[in-house]
């Protein structure tokens, strides 16, 4: 039987690993940890929290970055003051450019902008500098 998530992978363009430690590390504060000895320099492994989950960052190929994909990974946060300070810092990341600065992120105090109705909860949406979509939630 399935208990949860152990992993979910994204991938980014090569030579770009430095980007996902300024964007999955500092913005979003995931934990980095030790890849396998022979793919170091190849990929980026991150704990969430202390959850056992896992975000991995691989390098993907030109078709792979496609900017209107809907594919997406969906973290959740523990209450709507968190949700809005990490909201708050995605888009400050996106405002002074940098590395890994997102490409787009919803604005605090705007509407989100994902799909509408009552069956969503408190949510919002951006695109990490690889165009991958990332969802946060209660």
């Amino acid at each position: 039987m399935i208990t949860g998530l152990h992993h979910i992978n994204l991938v980014v363009p090569p030579d770009t690993l430095d980007d996902a430690a300024a964007f999955y590390g500092s913005t979003l504060g995931l934990t980095p940890r030790a890849v396998p000895a022979l793919q170091k320099g190849n990929l980026l492994w991150f704990d969430i929290g202390t959850s056992g989950q896992q975000v991995h960052i691989a390098f993907g190929n030109p078709p792979d970055f496609s900017f209107d994909s809907r594919r997406h990974p969906c973290f959740r946060v523990s209450d709507s003051e968190q949700l809005l300070e990490l909201r708050r810092k995605i888009y400050a990341h996106l405002e002074r450019g940098g590395p890994g600065a997102p490409k787009t992120a919803d604005r605090p105090g705007e509407e989100n902008s994902g799909e509408k109705g009552v069956e969503y909860p408190e949510r919002f949406f951006a695109r990490d500098y690889a165009g991958n979509r990332l969802e946060f939630t209660l």
